[in-house]
């Protein structure tokens, strides 16, 4: 009977312990799935970049920081941690103005954490400022934010004028589409012609509102196609592009670095559709002249300036 009534308290024992350790077990293997699809799904993180930007959210009850560098260095702890722990991480740039206006549309409440979460994802969907966190100091992270902003905002800018240009009232072209293909005709022969190296690209045209500036960063090899991020490209044909539907007095430089050699600079000027080489002289003195008071600068040490080379199209001008 004692035998019995063990072997029966076993059984009941056993009965029990199932029915708390399955459901354990299944909790902890949901939860360690769950861990790992978390890594695998990207956070944005939103950084109010300045101190003015900083201010105007502090009227929001629930924003929790008063001191813009107390609240950078709670940022960069926190990218720390999310990458620590394996967070697929990109930081996008806050802008207190452009979250108003989202709230004030959509009905959302500004002041809560809610809508600041959902104003951060849609700037990551809607293609803002954002860039990824590879574990720099939050330092650094500011002016690549406000460096990508910048050159969206040129972007769009640069879009809307091709856009608004309409078509040729003489030939029925599309103005926009021409210069941007103009454009592209004129980077893809510069790249060809600057040869192998490492090639830094600068456009800068005169707009009816604001001067237009896009960089591009070439790279060379002695064999095989030349390697280009394929936005910048964008953006610099497109800036380019606008200069020439605009018939603006813009200009082109190039920056060539290789191994063992001087850095070798040449420019070209925007005229009639064209880009146009400048001489020698015209680059040295581009170079060496203040913009601002028109005097003379020294020449950069270990540089040398070149006249622009012949970039072999002979299409005629974009009608206007």
């Amino acid at each position: 009977m004692a035998h019995t009534d063990r072997t029966n308290s076993n059984r009941e024992h056993r009965r029990k312990t199932a029915g708390r350790t399955g459901p354990t077990r299944t909790s902890r293997r949901a939860r360690s799935e769950l861990r790992a699809l978390r890594r695998e799904v990207p956070c944005v993180v939103g950084l109010l970049a300045d101190e003015r930007d900083f201010t105007a959210m502090r009227r929001y009850r629930t924003f929790a920081f008063d001191d813009h560098p107390k609240y950078l260095r709670r940022i960069d702890g926190l990218l720390r941690s999310l990458a620590t722990e394996g967070e697929h991480t990109a930081v996008a740039l806050f802008d207190p103005e452009e979250f108003a206006e989202y709230c004030a549309e959509s009905g959302h409440d500004p002041d809560t954490a809610i809508a600041r979460g959902r104003f951060t994802a849609r700037i990551a969907a809607s293609g803002g400022a954002v860039v990824p966190y590879t574990g720099e100091p939050v330092g650094q992270l500011v002016p690549q934010l406000v460096n990508t902003a910048v050159r969206r905002a040129t972007w769009e800018y640069a879009t809307m004028v091709l856009a608004d240009l309409g078509e040729c009232a003489d030939c029925g072209v599309d103005i926009g589409r021409a210069s941007f293909d103009r454009a592209s005709r004129l980077l893809t022969h510069l790249v060809e012609r600057a040869g192998p190296g490492t090639h830094h690209l600068v456009c800068s045209v005169p707009a009816p509102d604001e001067q237009l500036l896009a960089a591009l960063q070439v790279v060379r090899p002695d064999t095989g196609p030349a390697r280009l991020d394929a936005s910048e490209s964008a953006e610099f044909v497109t800036v380019l592009a606008a200069g020439i539907a605009l018939d603006s007095p813009g200009g082109v430089v190039l920056r060539t670095t290789g191994p063992d050699a001087p850095d070798r600079l040449h420019g070209w000027r925007l005229r009639n559709s064209r880009l146009n080489p400048l001489s020698e002289g015209q680059v040295f003195s581009a170079y060496c002249t203040d913009a601002d008071t028109g005097e003379p600068i020294s020449p950069e040490p270990g540089v040398e300036y070149r006249a622009g080379f012949d970039l072999g199209i002979e299409d005629g001008d974009i009608h206007r």
